[in-house]
């Protein structure tokens, strides 16, 4: 068994893939840098991330795939899922060597786990536009905090940037440590080296909060539940249609 040991990023990946070729020698795992090797293992390559060996495979790919594919590919990876490097390195594989498009050979198993899991990153990041919720900060901050299956929040930027163009936002991640800042310019990725409490529960106190959001919370509330028809109720398509997992971040739902 081969087995290619990398740094479990993007370029990495499309690096793995370079090397690949160059060494005519295609691995059958893919793991993390330091991660435990297998019992049967004939040899372990370890790849360095080069940026410009990238480059070369995404140029390749763009030859050979439409942007919608290769869309899909970035979108899949973003899905964290194990063992997702090894089906896109397959992916990929295919790609290139095919005299054709395999992108909609969905007779083949990779290419239809592709598209399937690249359709639920896509609609997780939909989610999270859906369920998104804001909390003024008393430096005129937005601050919205999010939970999602899948590590979309690159995917949301282009809507929150055009929506939100006027306002200075950070949209964050609890489970992942990590989010964007909007600054009325460009958003960027930020990282903290405490977590707060605000950014462990997704709730600004009462110290950190506009003198009036407290109130615009409670007008959220009042909204909701005058809108509501008590006999038309039904919970489990409520459920259905706004997943149970992002109420801990939504107001109205306190």
């Amino acid at each position: 068994m081969t087995v290619f040991r990398y740094d479990k990023s993007w370029e990495g990946l499309l690096t793995a893939v370079f090397d690949a070729y160059a060494r005519r020698q295609f691995p059958e795992r893919l793991l993390a840098e330091k991660e435990p090797l297998p019992l049967f293992c004939d040899e372990a390559v370890t790849i360095c991330t080069d940026p410009a060996k990238a480059d070369r495979v995404w140029k390749g790919l763009q030859k050979r795939l439409s942007w919608t594919a290769l869309s899909m590919l970035t979108v899949a990876w973003l899905s964290e899922l194990p063992d997702i490097d090894g089906l896109l390195f397959r992916y990929i594989r295919k790609a290139i060597d095919a005299p054709q498009s395999i992108e909609l050979n969905f007779g083949d198993p990779d290419v239809l786990a592709v598209s399937k899991i690249g359709k639920k990153v896509g609609s997780e990041a939909h989610r999270v536009v859906q369920f998104l919720r804001f909390q003024k900060a008393a430096d005129g901050t937005f601050f919205a905090a999010v939970r999602p299956v899948y590590n979309v929040l690159p995917l949301t930027l282009s809507h929150l940037t055009d929506r939100f163009a006027d306002q200075r936002w950070l949209v964050y991640d609890v489970g992942r440590a990590y989010g964007y800042y909007y600054d009325l310019r460009e958003a960027v990725e930020v990282r903290f080296a405490e977590q707060e409490a605000h950014l462990l529960s997704g709730k600004l106190d009462e110290a950190r909060m506009a003198a009036d959001e407290r109130l615009f919370q409670q007008l959220w509330k009042t909204y909701f539940q005058s809108i509501a028809i008590r006999e038309r109720l039904n919970p489990r398509l409520h459920k259905q249609n706004m997943p149970a997992r992002f109420w801990k971040f939504m107001p109205e739902k306190w």
